[in-house]
C-alpha cells in the first residue's frame, strides 16, 4: 500500500499557524536555507508539507499560535488529504455534533478529544445520534470517513471557542463547497429592530427563508415560545436549528425544515402569531408557473420579477387575523410597475401598515437602502385601517453613511451596518411605529423623518410606496425659525471641532527612525497572558439547555465579570464609531458578561469597515458590559501600558496577520503580537497612540458635523425655509489677489 501524503498548506497558513505575517514567512524562504521546500502547488502559490513546516517551526520556537477556530477550519480544508473530510456532505452533518459537543461538559469534551481514532468517531457518531431528532435529516449520521484530525479539532473548538464559533466554521465551509449565494447572516442590530417592531409579545413566530437564523434568535430573545423556520438550502437549515437550539432559552420549542418554503410549504397549517422574514431577492425561479393558481395570492397573482410579493403574501397567509409580518425587502419593490396591482390592494385592504426606509448599509446588498414592510393580517369585523406611516431612517442617518463611505476601502467581507448608528435609527422607527400603532388618527408625524398618509392618496396610477418621497412632502412644515437655530448651533460645534482638530493635528513629536526600520521581538498576547502581563476576557456564547452553570471559563475570566442587570453594552461598532456604549443588554447575558474597567484595552473582533480597531476604556466605557464582537485585553499596568498595548494591538498589519476567514474576517485575540519594550519606552509609545487616537477621535466629530451642517443648509434651502443672506459677502467686501499674487496693498 503506497504512503499516504502529508497535508499541504500554503503560506498563508503556515503565518497562520506561527502567528506572524505574511511577509515574515516570505522572509523566512529568503533567509533561511533549511526551510521546507515546496512539495506542491504552482511557483506563483506553492505549498508545504505541513509536518515537514510544523517541524521547522518548533525547531525555532513558534509553537501553534492557531486558534481552535483556525485550527479546525484548516482540518476541513485538508480533506483531501486525510485529515479532514473527503466528503462535503459530511461538513453538514458535523453541524449536528456541535450540538451534541455543547451539550457536554469541559471535562468531557477533553476526555473525547483524547480518544483513540477508532473509539473517537464511534463517540462522535453516539453523541450526534442524541441529538438527531432536533435537526433536519439528522438520523443516521456515520463520521467513518470524516478524519479524526476534523472530529478533535469540533471538540476542542466548541470546549474553548463556544457551539456558535464552531457552527461558523462549520457553515462558512459548507457553503463555500456548494457554491451557493446570496447566503448570509442579517446583521444583529437589524434583526432585533425587526423583532422588536412585532407588537406585543408574538409566542409563535415563523421565519420561511431563515437562513442561519438571527431573525428567530432575535425573536427568541424578545420572548418568543415556538420558532418554526424553513429554507431552501439544507445547510442552512442545520445550521439554523442548531443555532436556536444552543441560544434559545430553556422551554423554547424549535422546529426548522429544509425546503422551498413557496413550492414546498413546510408548514401548511401553522397560523403563527407573528411572521420575520428576510428573503431572496430577484428571484425569477420562485415557482411563477406552477403556483399561479395558489390560493395564498389573495390580493393579487404576483407577477414573475416580483418574488418578493409572492414572500409577502405567503407571510400574511400565515398569520393568525391580526397577526403581524415585518419583512425586509429591496427598495425596488415599493414602486416597480409590475407590482402595482398588488400593491394597491394591500393598501386597500389594510394589510400594509408601515414602510420603513434604512439607510445604505443597513444589510447586504450594502449598495441599496433597503426597507422594512410591516404587515397585518385584517380580522374579520376589525378596526379599518384608512392610512399607511412611512419612515425614513436614511435621510436622517446620511451623514453617518457618508462618513463611513469615506474611511476607505471596505476590508474583505466587510460590512457597513457596523458603523451606522443603530441607536437613532432603532429609535426612529420604534418610536414612530409604535406611536401610529398605537392611535393613527392622533399620529403627527416628524418633518423629514415621518408620516402618515391616507390610503386614497397612495391608490393613484403607480402606487408608489417609497418612504423617501412620502416623508420628503411634510418637510415643508418645518418651522423655519427652527430650522435656522438648529442650523446655527450645529455651525457653531462644527467651528469649535474643527479648532480642536486643528490642535489635535499640530502633534509632530516624532522622528526618523534611521536608514531602516525599527525591528524588535515580540510576543503574542497569548503568551503574555500566559505569563500574567495581561488577562484576555471576553463574553462567551448564550449557554447550551441543559448544560447549567458549568461553561469552562476559566478563573481570571469569571473574575472580572459581575452583575450587569441594567448596564448599558459595548460593542465592535462603538469602537469603530468612536462613541458611548450603543448595544442593546438583549444580546448578551448580563449575568456572565465582563464589566469593562477604565485602562481595559478593547478590540474589535471582527476586522471589518473603517475606524479604529482598538481602544483605551475611559470614563464613557467604564462599567459597561462587554457586548458581541469585542476583545478585552486587561494589562497589568506594572508591565504593560495601555495606550501601547492598544496601539500595537490595533495596527493594520498586526491585525491582518491575527484574522481568519473567507468571507468574514474574524481576529484571533490570542495571535495579536506585542513587542517586547521597557516600560518607560512604551510608556512614550503610549502617549504617541493616544495622540494618534485623539486626532482619529476629532476627524470624525468634525466630518460629522460639516456632513450634518451641509444638510440642514441645503434642505433648508430647497426647502425654503432659509434664505441667502442679503448681507454683503467676503467675495464682495475684499478684492481677490490675483494670479501673479499681486495686491491692491
Amino acid at each position: 500500500m503506497p504512503q499516504q501524503s502529508s497535508a499541504q498548506v500554503t503560506a498563508a497558513e503556515i503565518s497562520r499557524i506561527a502567528g506572524v505575517t505574511r511577509a515574515t514567512v516570505s522572509n523566512w524562504r529568503r533567509r533561511y536555507d533549511d526551510f521546507p521546500e515546496p512539495s506542491g502547488g504552482a511557483e506563483s502559490s506553492p505549498l508545504y508539507d505541513l509536518e515537514a513546516v510544523r517541524a521547522w517551526l518548533a525547531s525555532r520556537g513558534y509553537a501553534s499560535a492557531a486558534s481552535p477556530a483556525e485550527e479546525l477550519r484548516t482540518t476541513l480544508r485538508l480533506g483531501a488529504h486525510g485529515t479532514g473530510t473527503g466528503d462535503d456532505g459530511a461538513t453538514a452533518d458535523l453541524l449536528l455534533l456541535v450540538l451534541a459537543a455543547a451539550r457536554r461538559t469541559p471535562d468531557q469534551l477533553t476526555a473525547a478529544a483524547r480518544l483513540p481514532d477508532a473509539d473517537l468517531a464511534v463517540r462522535a457518531e453516539r453523541d450526534a445520534a442524541s441529538v438527531a431528532d432536533a435537526v433536519p435529516g439528522g438520523a443516521g449520521v456515520r463520521f467513518a470517513g470524516v478524519g479524526p484530525a476534523v472530529l478533535r479539532a469540533l471538540y476542542v473548538c466548541v470546549r474553548d471557542e463556544g457551539g456558535q464559533a464552531t457552527l461558523g466554521v462549520l457553515a462558512e465551509r459548507e457553503l463555500e463547497d456548494s457554491a451557493a449565494s446570496g447566503a448570509y447572516r442579517t446583521p444583529a442590530p437589524l434583526a432585533d429592530l425587526l423583532a422588536r417592531l412585532l407588537p406585543g409579545a408574538p409566542a409563535r413566530v415563523l421565519d420561511p427563508a431563515c437562513g442561519s437564523g438571527a431573525l428567530l434568535e432575535a425573536a427568541a430573545r424578545r420572548g418568543a415560545a415556538e420558532l418554526y423556520g424553513q429554507d431552501v438550502l439544507p445547510v442552512q437549515a442545520r445550521r439554523s436549528a442548531v443555532s436556536l437550539l444552543l441560544t434559545a432559552p430553556p422551554g423554547t420549542s424549535v422546529s426548522v425544515r429544509a425546503a422551498d418554503s413557496l413550492r414546498a410549504d413546510a408548514f401548511p397549517d401553522l397560523t403563527a402569531d407573528a411572521v420575520l422574514c428576510n428573503p431572496p431577492f430577484g428571484d425569477r425561479d420562485w415557482g411563477y408557473d406552477e403556483l399561479a393558481y395558489d390560493p395564498r395570492w389573495a390580493y393579487g397573482v404576483p407577477a414573475r420579477a416580483e418574488s418578493e410579493l409572492a414572500w409577502v403574501q405567503h407571510s400574511l397567509a400565515h398569520l393568525t387575523p391580526g397577526g403581524h409580518a415585518a419583512l425586509l425587502l429591496p427598495p425596488a419593490t415599493a414602486g416597480r410597475a409590475s407590482g402595482r396591482r398588488v400593491r394597491a390592494e394591500l393598501v386597500r385592504s389594510g394589510a400594509l401598515r408601515a414602510v420603513v426606509a434604512l439607510p445604505v448599509g443597513a444589510s447586504v446588498p450594502f449598495h441599496i437602502g433597503l426597507q422594512i414592510w410591516i404587515l397585518q393580517r385584517p380580522e374579520p369585523g376589525g378596526p379599518e385601517h384608512k392610512s399607511v406611516l412611512f419612515v425614513d431612517t436614511a435621510e436622517s442617518s446620511a451623514a453617518d453613511a457618508r462618513t463611513d463611505a469615506r474611511t476607505g476601502p471596505r476590508t474583505r467581507g466587510g460590512s457597513r451596518s457596523a458603523s451606522l448608528d443603530w441607536a437613532r435609527i432603532t429609535g426612529q422607527a420604534l418610536g414612530a411605529w409604535q406611536a401610529f400603532a398605537a392611535d393613527p388618527d392622533a399620529f403627527e408625524g416628524e418633518p423629514g423623518v415621518a408620516r402618515a398618509v391616507d390610503a386614497v392618496d397612495l391608490l393613484d396610477d403607480t402606487v408608489d410606496l417609497t418612504p423617501a418621497r412620502l416623508v420628503r412632502a411634510s418637510r415643508a412644515d418645518v418651522d423655519p425659525a427652527k430650522l435656522a437655530a438648529e442650523t446655527d448651533a450645529t455651525r457653531r460645534n462644527l467651528v469649535k471641532a474643527a479648532r480642536s482638530l486643528g490642535r489635535a493635528a499640530g502633534y509632530d513629536d516624532w522622528d526618523a527612525a534611521g536608514a531602516s526600520a525599527r525591528e524588535w521581538r515580540t510576543a503574542t498576547a497569548a503568551d503574555l497572558a500566559r505569563g500574567g502581563a495581561l488577562t484576555l476576557l471576553r463574553t462567551m456564547p448564550e449557554g447550551p439547555r441543559g448544560r447549567g452553570d458549568d461553561d469552562g471559563t476559566d478563573k481570571a475570566d469569571k473574575a472580572g465579570r459581575g452583575a450587569g442587570a441594567g448596564r448599558p453594552v459595548f460593542t465592535g461598532s462603538d469602537i469603530s464609531r468612536g462613541s458611548g456604549p450603543t448595544g442593546d443588554p438583549a444580546t448578551v447575558r448580563t449575568d456572565t458578561a465582563p464589566v469593562i474597567a477604565a485602562g481595559d484595552v478593547l478590540v474589535r473582533a471582527v476586522a471589518s469597515g473603517g475606524g479604529a480597531m482598538a481602544l483605551v476604556a475611559g470614563e464613557a466605557e467604564a462599567g459597561a458590559l462587554l457586548g458581541p464582537h469585542v476583545h478585552l485585553f486587561r494589562p497589568d499596568p506594572a508591565r504593560l501600558d495601555a495606550w501601547f498595548l492598544a496601539g500595537f494591538l490595533g495596527a493594520e498589519d498586526n491585525i491582518a496577520g491575527a484574522s481568519t476567514g473567507s468571507t468574514v474576517l474574524n481576529v484571533s485575540p490570542g495571535r495579536l503580537r506585542v513587542p517586547l519594550l521597557p516600560l518607560e519606552e512604551q510608556r512614550r509609545y503610549g502617549e504617541a497612540f493616544r495622540r494618534v487616537h485623539e486626532l482619529r477621535a476629532e476627524a470624525q466629530r468634525a466630518t460629522r458635523l460639516a456632513e450634518e451642517t451641509a444638510r440642514l443648509l441645503s434642505g433648508g434651502l430647497t426647502g425654503g425655509q432659509l434664505l441667502p443672506s442679503s448681507r454683503e459677502t467676503a467675495a464682495d467686501a475684499v478684492p481677490v489677489r490675483g494670479r501673479g499674487g499681486d495686491s491692491p496693498h
